[in-house]
């Protein structure tokens, strides 16, 4: 269900994209705008951070925090007068831009370099951390990447160098976060009228066909994830998330996605054959023969389903290979 999604709407973002890069008429703006975003001198983002807007009297000062993706704007303020940005958080330095003149040829602003620093007296700390903590931190940052800001897309590894194997509890919290999450019913409830409008499976037509439907793309789903993204994964001690290579030439990256239904990484780090994958997407097609109607059942179509979802998971990592991080803010800069 998920990688549908992803499929579906990561066309609808390239199209949004388009619509960013058009010209704009500077003449219809009446009012200018600074955006920016906080990161440390290391690149990683700092969510939360607190940045004031100063300026001199009568303007009057503004207050905001960083957001999840560590970015934040000032909106409708007046041209004509010059403006400063500072920025605090903890455990950093305080940091203060140069003067921005906001103008009426240039009335949005985007604030570059800002890179916190750690005082010197706590630049030497050294913090031990154990395998499993070090996961569980990198799980909490994957599930904030969104496509778009809200499709969920945290089974992807954006720095697979520095990655730590999952423990048999972060399989399951990984799988559970994606089945729970409000954008997959939404996308439960889409695919099921596209089985609606299709007549498939062949339930009848009407509310209660739709019900129907709708159960059997959310069994679709949760049996698909928790069979191939948790129960296996845990037993044959496998990584069920996609590694993005992001580097190479266009055909080594097009055959690390193709390839990937098929090769894993495992918990010791080791290329392997993905079993786990390849045995969820035929459990979860042989487990729709217990709720289909009988005319949509036998070992044909279990194989013919088990096909679809390879070829699924093959769309979904291309366009994770080369798409996808993009449209993803938390996921762009990630660096562990």
């Amino acid at each position: 269900m998920l990688r549908k999604c992803l499929i579906v709407l990561s066309l609808i973002g390239n199209m949004s994209g388009f619509a960013q890069t058009a010209p704009r008429n500077s003449n219809r703006l009446a009012n200018g705008m600074i955006i920016g975003s906080v990161q440390d001198v290391n690149g990683s983002l700092v969510p939360g951070a607190t940045v004031k807007l100063e300026c001199p009297s009568p303007c009057e000062s503004q207050t905001s925090s960083a957001d999840d993706n560590a970015a934040f704007s000032f909106h409708d303020l007046q041209v004509g007068v010059t403006y400063q940005i500072r920025v605090s958080a903890k455990n950093f330095e305080d940091w203060v831009s140069p003067a921005i003149p906001l103008t009426q040829d240039q009335s949005v602003d985007f604030v570059t370099g800002i890179n916190l620093r750690v005082p010197d007296t706590v630049a030497s700390v050294t913090v031990n951390a154990s395998t499993a903590q070090i996961a569980t931190e990198q799980v909490r940052l994957e599930e904030r990447q969104r496509v778009l800001g809200f499709i969920p897309n945290f089974y992807v590894v954006y720095d697979s160098q520095n990655a730590a194997p999952l423990t048999m509890k972060l399989k399951y919290q990984l799988a559970m976060r994606v089945s729970v999450d409000p954008i997959t019913f939404v996308g439960v409830a889409f695919m099921a009228g596209t089985r609606q409008v299709a007549h498939t499976p062949d339930y009848q037509l009407g509310v209660k066909g739709y019900a129907q439907r709708v159960g059997a793309e959310a069994a679709d789903g949760f049996s698909d994830i928790l069979i191939g993204g948790a129960i296996l994964p845990s037993f044959l001690h496998q990584d069920p998330r996609y590694f993005y290579q992001g580097e190479g030439t266009t055909r080594s990256r097009l055959g690390h996605a193709l390839a990937s239904p098929f090769v894993c990484k495992g918990d010791n780090g080791d290329w392997q054959p993905n079993y786990s994958s390849l045995g969820g997407d035929l459990a979860a097609s042989a487990l729709m023969t217990t709720y289909y109607p009988q005319s949509n059942r036998g070992a044909p179509i279990v194989f013919e389903q088990f096909a679809v979802n390879t070829a699924e998971r093959e769309l979904s990592a291309i366009l994770q290979e080369f798409i996808l991080r993009k449209l993803t803010p938390a996921g762009r800069d990630r660096k562990w």
